[in-house]
């Protein structure tokens, strides 16, 4: 099965897409694609996952690390690299399954011959501080090669910088860049460490009169630049080979000094060396893979993408850290701010639930550690409770501006709402810790502060609702939806019934706290006794506005009064744009008055509260909404293939996912809103494509009790495989066109119903293999 994401030439047009693809990661921070002669020009970025700060008045964002890994190589006088000599061939890889990055580089050199360069590195996921690489070069004739390879400190910022101090030292054969962050006084230290063993190489061939080696600090006249300088004959045929190690450390890692941690931690890992470095570094990809791996029969183009998406979710998972969550461009730059949003509970977390549990939980403990933050966000407009921050860093304060976007024909800035209206974010982060609880079993969440988060969502709600006096009924008024093309409109279906659940969760926390946890549960109660507590949230619960399916249509309105707007295509929409990068939303937005989404709203909202609907209902709504949808971002797309597989309608849904699942693969995404620029990794869509194959078209849906199968395969597929943890318990299902197989794993601690198509639910016991028959519906 192919495992390898690679292209076959140099195109300097690619440089920043492939900096996006190529990306390794371990979760404590991201290696970007780039080449090993790229500076920041080319947007190099070690990005340090939970490292923030700010520079001046500008926007807060994640610290770039130095780069380690910089190196250039020179062949009798000429520089060898793609940014000033033309290949002969070029080949970039990705090796998703052991997450090593390669390059191999052919130049000519001045007497006709051919120079091969090769680079191998990967991010460790077994040491989490590490980085190794190695490096091979290949001539077909005799030469005098140079290489220069050391630090660069000269890191990419978008509103920088945020190193100061720097200072780069030689200790003991190591080179070390020391620096702190400007607003935090965070200490950031990176160690690197070379080993030539080509030096035994050369000696061997009798040139080693001709080698010449200079160590030292600050030998070219960049202060921010430290480079080792090797030069020594290349013998034809030959092949010279030279590895380095990293290692990174902050101060929030590391007790006492992250100088002396990341020395000794470099120096350790050249005593393991490459190869060993390397061997447990797979090992781990080997755990990770077996826990989520879904291998699809019959389609290898979207079987390659879907281990795409899955490859891009482990690099950026935090495992070492509850403090830690994911933000919604990942660990591949600034972009965003390296803001968490409400892709994380939405759109992230189902992976981790049914594959890596642990990684689950820690994200949603980021929520529970972070709301002071939303507390604090919830004062500042006068609410009581906590409203969490649209755009989250590590306090949980909103990183989010009042003009993020700015009108790219007068360059002014634009008054956006994002910040202020987007009230649906702490029902998100409610959704996230009950489907957290639900999968796992682990109520304990509760007792280390879900419950406080839980009730200050809801006391948010309460505070923020309108009651209709005339209407009898508590309405939601002044919001945005995850449509933002369509600002502060009133009784979006979407959160509406978002708060709806989460006053639901608010009163079935109370009881399962109560019932496990009588201590805590009282505590809790006694600070929560001002109210609003549990009887408001009874009676706001009792007379919300839910929009509901018109009984003629089967239409949800979007927000009271959508239907008034414009009716007009997309197609005619697109062809009022004056300028390719202005913003559709906003005061003035193109698609503002008109039906035009952004993105998925309501058919988002059937799809995560299916039971509740009708097939006929989801699929007039798909009918009607889809058409009218732009696809603005990368969080829309894979909501139709989910919605199309629950109806029945899986080939329809297929160009979705795809199209969801290869977005870094292409590069062919939204680069900017207005003239922001918001490229990076997409997360989301990675997770949103793994939704679409396992919660749409193998049709996996979990209660809590039962898990039920209602496959809907795309034509191509003739089976898929996916692995699953559900309570503690994994298994693997294989779902075929002629039956579902669900294997439990011998060391399962209990058994877990399955019912397929509508049948009556199975226990699956510890090392049962259960078959389960297909039935079609194009069978009936």
């Amino acid at each position: 099965m192919n495992w390898t994401v690679s292209e076959h030439s140099f195109e300097s047009d690619r440089i920043t897409t492939n900096g996006n693809k190529y990306m390794t990661g371990n979760g404590y921070m991201g290696f970007r694609g780039v080449l090993e002669e790229y500076g920041k020009e080319q947007l190099t970025a070690v990005t340090l996952a939970g490292i923030y700060d700010r520079s001046g008045d500008k926007w807060r964002e994640p610290v770039n690390a130095p780069n380690g890994l910089y190196t250039v190589i020179s062949c009798d006088g000429e520089v060898l690299s793609v940014l000033e000599t033309e290949p002969l061939a070029h080949t970039q890889s990705l090796d998703l399954r052991t997450a090593v990055h390669r390059r191999e580089t052919v130049f000519s050199t001045r007497e006709g011959g051919r120079l091969t360069l090769t680079a191998e590195r990967f991010v460790s996921m077994d040491q989490l501080h590490v980085l190794a690489a190695k490096w091979t070069v290949h001539s077909t004739v005799d030469c005098r090669v140079e290489i220069k390879t050391g630090m660069d400190s000269r890191v990419w910022d978008i509103n920088g910088p945020h190193l100061l101090e720097q200072r780069i030292q030689s200790v003991s054969g190591a080179l070390l860049s020391t620096a702190v962050t400007g607003e935090l006084r965070l200490p950031v230290a990176v160690a690197e460490l070379a080993e030539f063993g080509l030096a035994e190489r050369v000696t061997d061939t009798g040139t080693d009169n001709n080698m010449d080696i200079r160590m030292g600090v600050n030998t070219d006249t960049d202060p921010e630049l430290a480079l080792r300088h090797l030069s020594f004959d290349v013998k034809a045929g030959e092949t010279y080979e030279w590895t380095k190690y990293v290692a990174v450390f902050t101060g929030l890692d590391a007790e006492g000094n992250p100088g002396e941690a990341a020395l000794s931690t470099v120096r350790s890992a050249a005593g393991e060396g490459y190869a060993g470095l390397l061997e447990a570094h797979r090992r781990k990809w080997e755990e990770r893979w077996s826990r989520s791996d879904c291998v699809i029969e019959g389609d290898e183009e979207a079987q390659l993408a879907l281990r795409y998406s899955i490859y891009q979710l482990l690099i950026i998972a935090p495992t070492m850290s509850e403090k830690v969550s994911i933000p919604a461009r990942g660990l591949s730059g600034q972009v965003y701010k390296g803001a968490v949003f409400w892709d994380t509970e939405m759109f992230m977390l189902p992976f981790f639930l049914h594959s890596d549990p642990g990684i689950a939980r820690n994200l949603m403990m980021y929520r529970i550690h972070t709301l002071d933050g939303a507390r604090r966000k919830a004062a500042e407009y006068g609410y009581t409770g906590a409203f969490y921050a649209w755009e989250s860093q590590d306090s949980g304060d909103d990183a989010c501006t009042l003009f993020n976007v700015n009108d790219v024909f007068t360059g002014r800035p634009m008054r956006t709402y994002f910040r202020d209206k987007q009230i649906h974010i702490s029902a998100d982060v409610v959704h996230g810790i009950w489907e957290y609880i639900k999968f796992t079993g682990d109520n304990s969440i509760l007792a280390d502060g879900g419950a406080e988060v839980i009730w200050e969502c809801a006391r948010f709600y309460y505070s923020y609702a309108y009651y209709n006096p005339l209407k009898k009924r508590y309405e939601l008024l002044d919001v945005t939806g995850p449509d933002e093309y369509h600002e502060r409109v009133n009784n979006n279906a979407f959160t509406n019934a978002l708060v709806q659940e989460a006053l639901e969760i608010a009163l079935r926390a109370a009881e399962l706290l109560e019932d496990n946890y009588p201590a805590v549960y009282a505590e809790l109660a006694e600070s929560f006794a001002g109210g609003p507590f549990l009887a408001e949230f009874t009676e706001m619960l009792e007379q919300l506005y839910v929009p509901q399916p018109d009984p003629d249509s089967l239409l949800i309105e979007q927000f009271d009064r959508y239907f008034k707007l414009e009716e007009v295509t997309l197609a005619e929409l697109k062809s009022r744009v004056i300028h390719s990068h202005e913003y559709w939303g906003g005061g003035n937005g193109l698609a503002t008055t008109t039906r035009i989404l952004k993105q998925a709203d309501v058919v988002l909202m059937l799809n995560l509260f299916k039971g509740k609907f009708s097939r006929e209902v989801k699929q007039a709504n798909w009918e009607f909404y889809e058409p009218r949808t732009e696809h603005g971002s990368s969080l829309s797309a894979c909501i139709y293939a989910l919605a199309a597989a629950d109806i029945g309608i899986p080939d329809w849904g297929y160009p979705y996912f795809m199209r969801t699942a290869t977005v870094d693969l292409t590069g062919e995404s939204k680069q900017y809103v207005g003239d922001l620029y918001i490229g990076g990794t997409h997360p989301a869509a990675n997770g949103g494509a793994w939704m679409a194959a396992v919660l749409g078209f193998a049709g996996v849906q979990y209660d809590g009790g039962t898990v039920t199968l209602n496959p809907a395969l795309p034509k191509a597929w003739k089976s898929v495989q996916v692995p699953v943890v559900l309570r503690g318990s994994s298994f693997r299902l294989e779902i075929g066109r002629e039956a579902i197989v669900v294997t439990a794993a011998p060391g399962n601690s209990e058994a877990v119903a399955f019912a397929g198509f509508g049948g009556a639910p199975e226990l699956c016991l510890p090392g049962m293999e259960l078959r389960i028959v297909v039935f079609w519906e194009e069978d009936l």
